[in-house]
């Protein structure tokens, strides 16, 4: 055995040493793009995110139901919202899609009627989205 090769196997200059610490750094590079992935569309989503709160509804006749609510994180965007009317069964007895324009501020408040097939006892916003 030679000098040489007595000293590379003594301090880890082998060529299994160097295909392990190849097969590490790749490792390490696919985690990092996975885990880069991952934070982008979590950043990418959070952006996009509206969240709504029900502040109240009215229901004035068989014929219509009034809701009113909030909405925010839809800043400088447009805004859709699907509201439902239900009876007494959590029936779907009304609906309708709304759409707002972009406004400025975080935060906006709405309040709409919603047409009725029969008699509701409640109303919501059952979401919205950034079309």
């Amino acid at each position: 055995m030679t000098t040489q090769l007595k000293l590379d196997q003594r301090y880890g200059r082998t060529r299994e040493r160097r295909s392990r610490r190849i097969l590490i750094g790749a490792a390490a590079v696919v985690g990092a793009s996975v885990l880069g992935l991952v934070a982008w569309t979590t950043v990418t989503g959070a952006i996009d995110s509206v969240d709504t709160d029900a502040t109240g509804f009215q229901v004035i006749d068989e014929h219509s139901v009034v809701v009113s609510f909030q909405v925010s994180g839809a800043r400088d965007k447009p805004l859709a919202c699907a509201l439902e009317a239900q009876d007494t069964e959590h029936g779907v007895v009304g609906w309708r899609v709304v759409e707002y324009p972009a406004a400025d501020g975080v935060s906006r408040a709405f309040t709409e009627t919603i047409p009725t097939v029969a008699l509701a006892t409640n109303g919501l916003v059952t979401s919205c989205w950034i079309p």
